[in-house]
């Protein structure tokens, strides 16, 4: 709870994320908090047990954009092997650790500016 609270409350400040909505996807995929600006989706969240998922969609422009910040090995895998959807490149994250951060709020910034 306190990670998430910290993505949540951290993000809307640094990022202008000023919108927020709950959303059920069914059974099989539970509940998520959509982070936004204006009416532009930015983060998924979804609560699990001692961990949450993040999930952000990348265009063609942002995907070339992480890639080009040179993020570091695993973000570059994560990025290679992210499923492609009409709407971009499906970014999933497991957030346990407060060392997981940085990216997740690099990915995001990412997204915002392209």
């Amino acid at each position: 709870k306190p990670l998430w609270d910290e993505v949540v409350v951290g993000m809307a400040g640094e990022l202008g994320l000023t919108g927020s909505e709950w959303k059920s996807y069914g059974a099989k995929h539970g509940w998520a908090l959509q982070l936004r600006r204006g009416k532009r989706n930015i983060v998924h969240l979804s609560p699990c047990e001692g961990s949450f998922r993040v999930i952000l969609i990348l265009g063609d422009r942002a995907v070339a954009a992480a890639r080009a910040a040179r993020l570091g090995i695993k973000a570059a895998k994560l990025i290679a092997d992210a499923p492609r959807y009409p709407e971009g490149t499906g970014i999933r994250l497991e957030i346990s650790r407060a060392r997981q951060l940085p990216l997740l709020r690099k990915l995001a910034r990412i997204k915002l500016d392209n």
